[in-house]
């Protein structure tokens, strides 16, 4: 099964629904906390989802269980965390949900991607998040936009 991610800063509009459009994306599963006051407006909830319906063919879903919580996101963000620190609360976080048992791999039969802001996928959560289900469920594949 592959999975892939992306992240929307640092790209247009058309680089951005073009790179899913390429990879064949039918589903993007958002995983940020807030979806709906981003900077680039076609990543704001009710726009994304209509972009991707009307030029990729996919489907929107929010997925809030694999966000981090407010005060995680605020420790690394603004007052200015280390990435070890975050990437151990968010583990921890994300093991406590349980979330190999709230998601199941059938979620990702049509050809999915996680949506986060970060340009790069190494200091991001989406990245944190497949990794972790890799090693749930093992046959997964991960493919960073």
């Amino acid at each position: 099964m592959e999975v892939y991610s992306i992240g929307f800063t640092k790209k247009t509009a058309e680089q951005f629904f073009g790179i899913l459009k390429s990879a064949g994306i039918r589903r993007l599963l958002d995983v940020r906390l807030n979806n709906v006051s981003q900077l680039a407006g076609f990543s704001k909830r009710e726009d994304l989802q209509y972009f991707l319906h009307e030029i990729c063919g996919a489907e929107y879903r929010h997925e809030p269980l694999l966000a981090p919580t407010k005060e995680m996101l605020d420790g690394y963000k603004k007052e200015k965390g280390s990435w070890e620190d975050y990437e151990l609360r968010f583990l921890s976080l994300i093991a406590s949900r349980r979330i190999e048992d709230q998601l199941k791999p059938a979620d990702f039969a049509a050809p999915t991607v996680l949506l986060c802001s970060e340009a790069e996928a190494d200091h991001c959560h989406r990245r944190l998040v497949l990794e972790y289900l890799q090693q749930k469920w093992s046959n997964l594949t991960i493919h960073h936009l």
